[in-house]
């Protein structure tokens, strides 16, 4: 359950949080003819970075030239978290990245493991985010919408909003 608390007081840390919690999320290049894709985050939170391993030959990579900005889409594993992320985009092999975050998981989708030639990383340097928090708690949101059914002027008070400057 995510802590609304957290999403006022210290969202930026909540936000790393729960992208470290996801298997993927939806990413995609602004500007781009083609659609957002699952992708599974590889974060480095001290450098505000998310790594994505992919193949070079995906129109993902095709799109990305140098200070394209891409946006990544997070649905928190509760469902009760959701994070619009928007940063700078480099495509580029980081033998110490693939290192780090090589996996039983990704190794899964290269054929030649960490030697395939088509293997890449997408760097996606975070600058900001928009984050929403829910409660998950059925009573809250009972009374909430109970509240807001019995005044015309009242909304349900059920989550956080918050903008996040990251760079």
């Amino acid at each position: 359950m995510v802590s609304l608390t957290k999403t006022r007081e210290r969202p930026e840390e909540q936000l790393w949080d729960e992208l470290e919690k996801v298997h993927a999320g939806m990413l995609g290049v602004q500007g781009s003819p083609h659609p957002m894709q699952p992708m599974a985050p590889q974060c480095d939170r001290g450098s505000g970075t998310i790594w994505f391993f992919t193949k070079t030959d995906v129109d993902l990579v095709k799109d990305i030239q140098p200070g394209t900005m891409g946006t990544f889409c997070l649905v928190g594993k509760d469902h009760d978290y959701f994070a619009t992320i928007t940063g700078v985009l480099d495509v580029r092999r980081d033998e110490k990245v693939i290192e780090e975050h090589w996996s039983a998981m990704v190794e899964a989708w290269f054929e030649d493991g960490k030697d395939d030639p088509k293997l890449t990383l997408i760097e996606f340097r975070v600058q900001d985010a928009d984050v929403w928090a829910s409660t998950s708690n059925v009573v809250k949101l009972g009374w909430e919408v109970a509240k807001a059914n019995l005044n015309e002027d009242e909304t349900p008070e059920v989550g956080v909003q918050r903008h996040l400057k990251i760079a």
